[in-house]
């Protein structure tokens, strides 16, 4: 696995070795020991979740003041633009922003440790995403930033000036200014 660093301290890119021939391909997408390896401290992972969306969906930028959750995400169909937003007070990155395109032909993957928001804008139609989290969903301490919030300034790649497809809750996301940080 190659591990390369972002401009987030803590926030990585996992590439997985792949062997690929004219039958198809293989790849090892999760060894906990070479992942814990790579973040170089130990975790445990206890959900894992899926979803599927339309192209044009946005989700978040979601996070959880109690029960913080770390995420290994990757696409198995389609493609998405990745998003972390570090919410570390402390952090020399506080209010920074990385994005990556995380697809099922790149096999990229990415880790966001806990203290991060985290959302998704989907680029293919049909694109099913999956991801391990290190605490359970807990809907009582979820927040919501709003996507678009123009301190943190995410260069979502949408089209022409197209409005992403949002649910009710990601709608009405609170400005920084005005969130729970941690």
């Amino acid at each position: 696995m190659n591990v390369i660093e972002t401009t987030l301290p803590d926030v990585l890119i996992l590439e997985p070795k792949v062997f690929s021939d004219e039958r198809g391909f293989f790849f090892e997408s999760f060894n906990h020991k070479k992942f814990e390896d790579a973040i170089g401290y130990k975790t445990e992972f206890v959900q894992d979740n899926h979803s599927k969306s339309a192209k044009g969906v946005l989700r978040g930028l979601h996070y959880q003041m109690e029960n913080p959750q770390g995420k290994l995400l990757r696409v198995i169909k389609g493609a998405v633009y990745d998003v972390a937003v570090d919410l570390r007070r402390a952090s020399p990155t506080f209010k920074h922003w990385f994005g990556i395109e995380l697809s099922a032909d790149n096999k990229k993957q990415l880790w966001i440790p806990e203290g991060f928001a985290h959302g998704f804008y989907v680029l293919e139609e049909g694109t099913e995403f999956v991801y391990k989290c290190t605490s359970y969903y807990h809907p009582a301490s979820e927040k919501t930033l709003l996507w678009n919030d123009p301190e943190i300034n995410v260069a979502w790649p949408l089209h022409d000036m197209e409005q992403p497809i949002l649910s009710a809750k990601d709608m009405k996301g609170q400005l920084l200014a005005n969130s729970e940080l941690f």
